[in-house]
């Protein structure tokens, strides 16, 4: 059976991939629409979804920077832009010999840098969790293999629970109960996001 140090980068392209369709879905008018991240509209999240890629691509070729992880200004076409941001750090990750770096994730911890496997898959379980974000904001769902959220729940679990989680800026929440539900379910329960949590409507113009 392979470990998620094996295929960490397949599922990475595959949560990544997932992430760029439904962005796809998303139309002018629902740039606005609030998201399980509380901080943010779909708009928000998807500026920051496109910085996270860009420093994480910086990261891959070691590059560590913290102005590359600044969110930057989407223009007329934030699918577009969004597209371009994930080419780039699909791009990064497939590179020859990727996984036998180091990377400086800045935005993590400053000091030592993270071996490859360990960094792709903070990137990995955060394009899960992110698909399911734009999936429940536009009203969609988001489907992966069995395998996948299995690696997935793996990273998940690994990730510092207690009080870090109620830091300002932390990258998730606490996490919350979980009962009987699907497997993503249990990911983002586990990352702090509500299974349950429902799109509110726009208000009329």
């Amino acid at each position: 059976m392979h470990t998620i140090t094996d295929d960490v980068v397949a599922f990475d392209a595959l949560a990544v991939r997932a992430s760029v369709k439904l962005v796809g879905r998303a139309r002018p008018a629902d740039m606005a629409r609030p998201t399980p991240c509380a901080d943010w509209t779909l708009h928000g999240l998807i500026s920051h979804m496109a910085a996270q890629h860009y420093g994480f691509a910086a990261a891959a070729a070691g590059d560590g920077d913290p102005a590359r992880w600044r969110p930057r200004r989407l223009g007329s076409d934030p699918v577009a832009d969004y597209r371009a941001s994930a080419e780039t750090v699909l791009a990064a990750f497939s590179a020859d010999g990727v996984l036998d770096r180091q990377f400086p994730l800045p935005e993590f911890a400053a000091g030592p840098n993270f071996p490859a496997r360990q960094a792709v898959s903070f990137h990995f379980v955060d394009y899960v969790v992110h698909s399911w974000d734009v999936a429940k904001a536009l009203g969609l769902e988001v489907h992966f293999s069995r395998e996948l959220l299995d690696a997935a729940l793996q990273v998940a679990q690994a990730v510092p629970g207690g009080e870090a989680r109620r830091a300002p800026g932390a990258a998730f929440s606490p996490a919350v109960a979980w009962r009987d539900g699907s497997p993503l379910d249990q990911v983002v329960a586990v990352l702090g996001r509500s299974p349950d949590w429902r799109r509110p409507e726009l208000p009329r113009p």
